[in-house]
């Protein structure tokens, strides 16, 4: 059978977090690399992934078209598909329906709203899930069903480790405010009350920083249970981030838009569940 396929995403996660964490399990499963988004916020750079193009290496010298093909080229290994019509990725440019030609069921659980159910990212798959809240992996993990008759795509958005930081489902009072991406912005439009009163302290930048480190750990400590879900040998797992995030350099916050380095250096790990 072909390989089930499992894409994390880490909502917000820096590079230089995931690379200061203590990330064991991630690490059994390939080497940490620094890409780059596609896209400087979340809606963007989902649309990407599910065109198939992962976060790229910035290479220099060579042709985009290059660089397309060659990442198109990768799903050959991760799928274990032998021969691989890319035609068939035209004209709807989904990588859900690309793989439904070869008999594989897609999943998709979202933690951020505004990647919800009535977008057009759902399109092509057969369960499509906004969670209750936007940061409880283990909820994740109880839903997750494999099917070790059919190969399946997993897309998981991972909210942790976006703002305000927080872990295991916890929506209390962190002492941040409420700052809102584009979803909250339109909700709240008639809102009089600005998001944030004053601009963060470097001492709040730098907690909210740790915070994050301590996200990528958590989401990493229960990795194993979600992949003791899946066959040993059989399943392809990449881990990545949609877009970085900006703790005061410069004096940038957050990310969306914002055109700095530090939003779209992202990490990303890639190989084979053994």
């Amino acid at each position: 059978m072909l390989n089930h396929l499992l894409l994390i995403i880490l909502d917000s996660a820096r590079y230089d977090a995931v690379a200061r964490a203590k990330t064991p399990n991630m690490d059994r499963i390939g080497k940490l690399e620094k890409r780059w988004s596609y896209s400087s916020w979340t809606f963007p750079s989902h649309q990407v992934f599910l065109m198939g193009l992962m976060p790229h290496q910035n290479r220099s010298h060579i042709y985009a078209s290059e660089i397309y093909r060659s990442e198109y080229a990768s799903w050959c290994e991760r799928t274990g598909i032998e021969t691989v019509d890319f035609k068939s990725f035209l004209p709807q440019l989904s990588l859900p329906l690309f793989l439904s030609h070869y008999g594989y069921r897609n999943e998709a659980f979202v933690s951020m709203p505004v990647l919800n159910p009535a977008t057009n990212l759902n399109q092509y798959f057969q369960s499509y899930r906004l969670m209750a809240v936007h940061n409880d992996f283990g909820k994740i993990i109880e839903a997750v069903e494999v099917d070790a008759t059919q190969p399946t795509f997993y897309m998981l958005n991972l909210g942790e480790t976006h703002y305000p930081y927080t872990i295991r489902g916890n929506i209390e009072d962190t002492g941040l405010p409420r700052i809102h991406g584009v979803h909250g912005a339109l909700r709240h439009f008639q809102s009089e009350k600005s998001d944030a009163d004053n601009w963060f302290t470097e001492t709040a930048f730098a907690k909210m920083k740790m915070a994050q480190i301590a996200a990528v750990e958590e989401i990493d400590r229960l990795l194993p249970d979600l992949l003791d879900k899946f066959p040993s040998n059989q399943t392809h797992v990449m881990i990545t981030a949609d877009h970085g995030e900006l703790f005061g350099e410069e004096g940038y916050f957050g990310h969306g838009p914002i055109m700095h380095p530090k939003v779209f250096e992202v990490p990303f790990v890639e190989g084979k569940y053994v």
